[in-house]
């Protein structure tokens, strides 16, 4: 089947004949944290990351809206995972109901969130039949919660997590982004995570556009698919310490864990971080997949490829056509068709997690 995949996306992209492995859901347009490397976070609400995650209205995706999603899911891809991403899932007013409905439909679910209110929401998620939960992390506790801009946020995280794990076997992984100030932290990070019963560990390379970037990909792409700085507001990639992640990666790899552990991108040369950071424009990666097999929908039903880190660019809405209809809507073949043309990547999306 990936073999399929694979021609269809490389020979065919205007139509993609298969179904989409996930369904990004911007469930809210709220978040109850303060993190220093997200545009949300430091208020820089011009951005296509902040547009994606906090640009759109009701507020709350109303219940209706989200039963639609699940019924045609159910009906045009029933093997079609739901992902509760953005903003914050965890303070979505219909969280339970909505898991539940999903649920009795049989449909995969799983949720990314700072885990703030884990404790409170814990036994709603194991009773709505959540299937697996994905919580951001960023350091020891001084660190996360210096990163987070709370002073208790790792304290109620790890707390959440601990009532997960005793009263439920859904899969927990845990992802770290990796900043200026979790390096030198990050060994020390992963270890006092051993004793939790974890499926996976991830360590993410930071995701931006710097300005320059956007404006050279502006010059070709803007007119299309327009691009604009993100998650650069508080974050000086000067200084990042390069040989000190190095060493730090270096020491975790060598490491034994009870779990699985990543880092994506996987770098493994001291030269490919330093390029990486201190080299924005540099191309890193090959190819982005998301675009031909994920969909990000928003709280007012407008459908975007991808998820919240591609391009502010709508492809459909679900108020006036089918989640059929859009997965090959005439936008987002355009951008498949693009991104073939151009080699798998345009200058905009060579620091976003998609670009392997």
């Amino acid at each position: 089947m990936n073999k399929l995949k694979s021609v269809n996306r490389k020979f065919w992209p205007k139509h993609l004949y298969y179904s989409p492995q996930w369904l990004v859901l911007g469930v809210n347009n709220i978040c109850n944290l303060h993190c220093k490397m997200c545009d949300v976070g430091t208020k820089n609400l011009e951005t296509n990351f902040a547009q994606n995650l906090v640009g759109t209205h009701p507020i709350n995706m109303p219940i209706e809206l989200f039963q639609n999603i699940v019924d045609q899911t159910k009906k045009y891809f029933p093997t079609t995972k739901l992902g509760y991403a953005f903003t914050e899932p965890l303070i979505y007013p219909s969280l339970f109901d909505s898991l539940d409905y999903a649920n009795k439909a049989n449909l995969f679910t799983s949720i990314t969130t700072n885990a703030l209110n884990l404790r409170q929401k814990a036994d709603e998620l194991i009773a709505g039949g959540l299937n697996e939960l994905f919580i951001s992390l960023d350091g020891p506790k001084e660190v996360h919660n210096e990163i987070r801009g709370h002073k208790s946020s790792y304290q109620r995280a790890i707390e959440g997590l601990e009532v997960i794990l005793s009263k439920s076997n859904i899969p927990v992984s845990i992802f770290c982004v990796i900043t200026e100030w979790n390096i030198g932290h990050l060994k020390e990070f992963a270890d006092g995570l051993k004793h939790l019963k974890l499926k996976h560990v991830g360590f993410m390379h930071a995701n931006f556009i710097t300005e320059e970037v956007a404006q050279i990909h502006n010059q070709k792409f803007g007119h299309s698919f327009h691009a604009t700085h993100s998650n650069v507001e508080e974050v000086n990639l000067e200084a990042y310490n390069i040989p000190e992640l190095f060493e730090d990666i270096q020491q975790i790899k060598s490491e034994k864990y009870p779990f699985t552990l990543s880092f994506s991108p996987d770098l493994n040369e001291l030269s490919d971080i330093n390029t990486y950071y201190k080299k924005p424009n540099s191309k890193i990666g090959k190819t982005c997949y998301d675009v031909f097999s994920n969909l990000m929908i928003k709280s007012d039903g407008t459908v975007i490829p991808a998820h919240g880190r591609c391009y502010n660019v709508p492809v459909g809405n679900l108020y006036e056509s089918s989640l059929k209809e859009i997965w090959n809507a005439d936008q987002l073949v355009k951008l498949r068709k693009l991104l073939t043309k151009e080699k798998g990547l345009l200058p905009a999306c060579t620091r976003c997690c998609s670009a392997v």
